[in-house]
């Protein structure tokens, strides 16, 4: 060991090259450094040109995760397991190092896979197709700020590629081998079921849900047509939730895709071609959208020029070489059933069922907005009317404000509920004002005689007096 290095790093790797390494193996179970490096550190793959040759500059490129692979061997949680056809050396992840990638993942270990432990015996043709699948698919970027020292050629390469159109999701965005029961549970799958190479789970991308199946062109349509049934059976099982209530197995795992019904809708499946094998793709796709037409086969709305997939599965295909050299963003994928190549977001979509409801969405909005447009001019023609039948003052010809113009409405009985019902109410108080002065200029006189009578009253009463004098 050399000194100054701490026995648990003895080979010198970082935390976050060890946490790479338990990331990616845990997502593809078992790979080649050269994978690791160029999914966790894709800025890598532009540096080291000087080297001679392509071997030495895979060497020096991997160099991080060598380091990193090598200590986690120390502590066991990683392995080498055989190797590639072209002699790479395999690695996968111990039981302890599964259990340390779902901690790095934020996944349960019941959802982590095994271990892969023996897929190198035979060359990992199909684990090694599966893992590239995932990088075409991912189509890591690399972080120009790590060359920002390079000479201009590297930075120039790598600028190039962070250009390009993204791929789709991160690398925990992805699983691999994960079974599909039609029988048993998660953790124990019954017979008959499948198992998919890849599932992706990538909403933020506009992927919210994606079966992956990767083949080296070894299997027959009829064979890779049995695979796409049980894909079916599995769709349609359905488990009771906790409250009880049957649901499609597969969503008590994943979402179901924004817009849709839930117990209608089946999410996509893509094939992805490796033509390594005997077969021929020319002959082998058209038989197998022959054979399972009943799967994914829509029904035509013939008044909105579109399919409906009710319980269908949208079907799709392509290369790896395609997907290597266009990305999720080519048109290189097809869609049984659909005459052209599309993007792999547009093939397992519905645009014109989505342009149809978009179409329906903005006439609805349409209608609406005409029918507030005519509630408005309603209303204003309502109170031109009103307006036009709103009483003004006798006196100054102002118009009533509404609380004046209820008050000169006939009360109950037909009583009359204002005293001065065509005057406003400043007309009105002047009205009062002027009948409560007449009122006192009226009551004045009468006042005046009164007292006057009073004054009078004694000497009238004297001779009554006089009179009562004689009598006494």
């Amino acid at each position: 060991m050399t000194t100054g290095k701490q026995k648990s790093k003895a080979a010198g790797s970082t935390n976050t090259s060890r946490a790479d390494v338990l990331r990616v193996l845990g997502v593809l179970k078992v790979a080649t450094t050269d994978q690791i490096q160029r999914i966790a550190l894709p800025h890598l793959n532009h540096r080291h040109t000087e080297k001679p040759t392509a071997a030495k500059r895979k060497t020096a490129r991997t160099a991080t995760h060598t380091a990193a692979l090598a200590d986690l061997r120390t502590h066991r949680l990683t392995a080498t397991g055989g190797s590639t056809s072209t002699g790479e050396a395999l690695r996968h992840l111990t039981l302890k190092g599964l259990e340390a990638a779902a901690t790095e993942l934020q996944r349960p270990l019941s959802e982590m896979g095994a271990t892969a432990r023996g897929a190198g015996a035979g060359g990992a043709t199909h684990p090694m197709a599966v893992n590239e699948t995932v990088i075409a698919l991912l189509r890591p970027k690399p972080d120009l700020a790590k060359l920002a020292t390079d000479p201009p050629a590297v930075r120039s390469a790598a600028q190039a590629v962070v250009d390009a159109p993204d791929g789709v999701g991160s690398i925990g965005s992805y699983w691999t081998e994960v079974p599909l029961p039609v029988a048993g549970s998660w953790s124990t799958p019954g017979r008959g079921g499948a198992q998919a190479d890849i599932v992706l789970t990538a909403p933020q991308d506009g992927v919210p849900l994606l079966f992956v199946e990767v083949d080296n062109c070894h299997e027959t349509a009829e064979e890779l047509a049995d695979k796409l049934e049980k894909y079916a059976r599995f769709f349609r099982r359905k488990v009771k939730d906790t409250e009880g209530k049957a649901q499609p197995m597969w969503r008590t795992r994943w979402t179901t895709p924004p817009g849709t019904r839930p117990e209608d809708s089946y999410p996509p499946l893509l094939l992805v071609f490796n033509p390594r094998g005997a077969r021929n793709l020319e002959r082998t796709i058209p038989r197998l959208a022959a054979l399972t037409r009943h799967l994914w086969a829509g029904t035509k709305d013939y008044d909105e020029d579109f399919h409906h997939y009710d319980r269908k599965i949208p079907v799709i295909t392509t290369t790896l070489d395609d997907l290597r050299e266009h990305g999720p963003h080519g048109h290189v994928f097809r869609r049984f059933g659909r005459p052209t190549s599309q993007s792999l977001f547009d093939a397992i979509g519905n645009p014109r069922r989505d342009a149809a409801h978009a179409r329906y969405w903005a006439q609805q909005r349409a209608r609406e907005r005409e029918a507030k447009e005519r509630e408005r001019q309603e209303a204003e023609q309502r109170a031109a009317e009103r307006e036009a039948q709103r009483p003004a003052c006798a006196r100054c010809g102002t118009k009533f404000t509404d609380a004046g113009w209820k008050a000169t409405q006939t009360a109950d009985w037909g009583t009359p509920a204002d005293s001065h019902p065509t005057l406003c109410d400043r007309c009105k108080r002047r009205a009062l004002v002027a009948v409560q002065l007449a009122q006192t200029l009226h009551n004045r006189p009468e006042r005046h005689d009164q007292e006057g009578q009073e004054q009078a009253g004694p000497e009238r009463r004297e001779p009554g007096r006089w009179f009562s004098r004689w009598r006494t």
